[in-house]
């Protein structure tokens, strides 16, 4: 069984990091344990650490010590070979690998860069480490810079290079292709019934080539002047400002960069204004050249601006430093999580996933890790797209996670608010999207709003309900995205980042309503702990139900446990366990887990229990030994809102959990809810869960 591959390349600036994250991620979907190894990296870490093993282990959080993932600086790999200790070279690679092994169920092993001098020397000693770690290759080609033709000989000749000495290809990426060649590319390469190697052609994305602001202050040196919360923002096209302001303006485009003389006020202040004008593109950043800064005055006046791109000042010419920009090679960064996740994204376009799971992905692990089910997670959504609203348009972290779930393409997304302040929003953000992918509606001015008007009086005008109120009710953000629920132009909705969770739930109790067999509708939350995903509820709804109603709610949790993968044991929680506690609350929980069993006898439930016993495996068994649930519950039903609440907040500060949630269940469509507080990954998650609820 394959247990490892080796993602080699025979050329600099190739691409290969892309593939790295984008197997990882495949993998880390499907295994508990996977393990990261790079035989020779390019510098001492005294001196500098290696950045895509830092991206590597922070983005996948990675529980691997950065000494262990690597064996050689690359001058100590080289002065080994000019020794002719090539043996020793390779004995201890292997050693350090056979480590992994024993730790990790699968490794990938990423090549070396080829930046510097003996490149002969890199691609034998990368063949030749595949070949003795027994490792099959992945190998990537840049095709940057060549024709059709010179692609297709670069793939092959790496691709031969590997087979003669008996290494495994299990494909061939030829990556950075000119769009427009990318086709040529394709039906010149073997078809896959004549090889048994898998074929990708993944043209070149701006995105990922083009510098961020960071990358430009790391290679033009000099003084950071403002800005520096904004330095993660990327560089598409850079301009010389030499001209006047009319010759000027016009040459923006998005994402520019602009290099000028420090003693340009004009240009300067040109060029701040226009980032904030919703008539030009956004500006990425300006620098400075020639030593001289910006009069006491003008550096007064950016000071008091709201947003200021990052202004770089630097000794050298103009000419020098617009030469030094477009040299930049980008790399991918552990803090460009934009970045990562758009490398990931493209590699997955591309690549034929099913054939390189059949090659790779040939075991799955019996454990569920946080890792695992969130990629699970999304997984689910992209099998069949839905259509999510997300009424809240005003606020920065829903459409920072709007723009993320559209790049992704996890969903199809309606964001409520008025189209050119979203617009604003996004350029103020600094976030790329596509507005066309990403429907924008003010609710009044939607063709639909007279009909949910109509729609609405005629379902509660038997509650007092007239049309004026109607009207009126539908200009509220959440009543018109739970109409769109309701009438079947949106699979579901998310909201509460902005309003209450009384707020977003009410319009869906008026007319979505309760499926039927439901009276309540409750909230769990998915706690993904270091080692395993339990499900909490109800944190989030009911005060304090009475046995019947929690009853449903541990029906409804565990039934929501097993449409996400989780096998449920439910532990309805007292604070006592079995027949030892007495009281109207211990009382109340062993008669909802009587109608638990009566209701569900196909459920593993038990109850009266305490927390300690259900999640403890050792007092679990001294406490309840004769129980399928106490130790090993995954589903915690709390007896009420108090302590369902404090306890996922707890348990999330203390462990460092990442808490999913609240998800609502027992209602006839999915409408979820946000905490207030809650972060981009958040909403991004939540939207997620609701497209798998919405597939039901």
């Amino acid at each position: 069984m394959t247990r490892s591959v080796f993602i080699a390349t025979a050329e600099p600036f190739s691409g290969k990091s892309m593939v790295v994250l984008g197997v990882l991620n495949r993998l880390l979907g499907n295994a508990e344990r996977i393990g990261y190894f790079k035989p020779i990296i390019n510098h001492a870490p005294a001196l500098q650490r290696d950045v895509h093993i830092e991206t590597v282990l922070r983005y996948f959080d990675l529980p691997i010590s950065y000494e262990a993932t690597y064996a050689y600086t690359r001058d100590e790999a080289l002065k080994l070979a000019e020794e002719k200790n090539t043996d020793e070279l390779i004995d201890t690679i292997i050693r350090k690998y056979k480590r992994l092994e024993e730790e990790y169920e699968f490794i990938i092993v990423e090549g070396s860069d080829f930046v510097g001098s003996g490149v002969a020397f890199e691609f034998g000693t990368n063949v030749a480490f595949a070949k003795n770690l027994n490792a099959p290759a992945i190998v990537v080609v840049s095709g940057a810079g060549k024709s059709a033709s010179q692609v297709v000989n670069a793939v092959i000749t790496t691709l031969n290079s590997f087979q003669e000495e008996d290494v495994q290809v299990l494909a061939a990426v030829a990556n950075k292709v000119d769009p427009a060649l990318v086709d040529d590319v394709r039906a010149m390469l073997p078809s896959p019934e004549k090889s048994q190697t898998i074929f990708a052609v993944i043209p070149e994305v701006r995105e990922l080539k083009n510098p961020t602001m960071q990358e430009v202050f790391q290679a033009v040196g000099g003084q950071l002047l403002f800005g520096e919360d904004l330095l993660s923002q990327q560089v598409d096209l850079s301009v010389v400002g030499a001209m006047q302001i009319p010759n000027f303006l016009p040459r923006l485009r998005d994402n520019t960069l602009i290099v000028t003389p420090g003693d340009r006020a004009d240009i300067i202040i040109g060029a701040l204004q226009a980032n904030i004008s919703l008539n030009y593109p956004k500006v990425s950043g300006i620098v400075l050249t020639g030593g001289f800064t910006p009069d006491e005055s003008i550096l007064k006046l950016i000071e008091g601006l709201q947003t200021v791109v990052p202004i770089i000042s630097v000794d050298k010419g103009t000419f020098q430093t617009a030469n030094e920009v477009g040299d930049i090679q980008s790399r991918i960064t552990p803090g460009n999580t934009k970045k990562i996740e758009l490398a990931i994204s493209t590699f997955e376009k591309y690549m034929d996933l099913p054939a390189l799971d059949e090659r790779i992905i040939t075991f799955h692990s019996e454990g569920l890790t946080p890792r695992m089910f969130q990629y699970q997670l999304v997984e689910r959504a992209k099998q069949q797209k839905r259509h999510i609203v997300l009424p809240e348009g005003n606020d920065d972290r829903i459409l920072t996670a709007a723009a993320r779930l559209i790049q992704q393409e996890i969903v199809d997304l309606t964001i409520l608010g008025d189209p050119t302040q979203v617009a604003a929003a996004y350029n103020r953000l600094g976030i790329q999207v596509d507005l066309e992918r990403l429907r924008i509606v003010n609710p009044t001015e939607s063709p639909y709003f007279e009909d949910y008007v109509e729609t609405f009086y005629e379902l509660r005008k038997t509650k007092n309900v007239n049309h004026d109120m109607a009207r009126d009710m539908m200009t509220d953000v959440s009543y018109f995205g739970t109409m769109m629920v309701y009438k079947g132009h949106a699979d579901g909705m998310v909201s509460g980042a902005v309003h209450t969770t009384q707020h977003t739930i009410r319009p869906a109790l008026q007319f979505v309503k309760t499926k039927p067999g439901f009276s309540v509708v409750s909230s769990v939350f998915f706690m993904c702990l270091p080692e395993r995903v339990a499900v909490f509820g109800d944190c989030a709804v009911n005060p304090n139900p009475n046995a019947e109603q929690l009853a449903e709610i541990a029906i409804a949790s565990a039934d929501t446990s097993l449409n996400f993968g989780i096998e449920p044991r439910i532990a309805m929680l007292s604070y006592s366990s079995g027949s030892s506690g007495q009281g109207e609350e211990v009382e109340k929980v062993r008669k909802a887990t009587e109608l638990v069993k009566a209701r569900r006898p196909d459920l593993k439930v038990e109850g009266p229990i305490q927390y300690d016993a259900a999640v403890d495996p050792v007092v679990g068994q001294q406490k309840m030994p004769n129980s399928i649930v106490a130790g090993q519950a995954s589903v915690l039903i709390f007896p009420d809102l108090n302590t369902g609440n404090n306890t996922y907040k707890a348990v999330q500060r203390e462990t460092g959990a990442l808490a999913i949630g609240p998800v609502l269940q027992g209602l006839n469509k999915p409408v979820n809810d946000l905490s207030r507080g809650c972060t981009v990954a958040d909403i991004f998650n939540t939207v997620v869960i609701t497209a798998i609820q919405s597939q039901e």
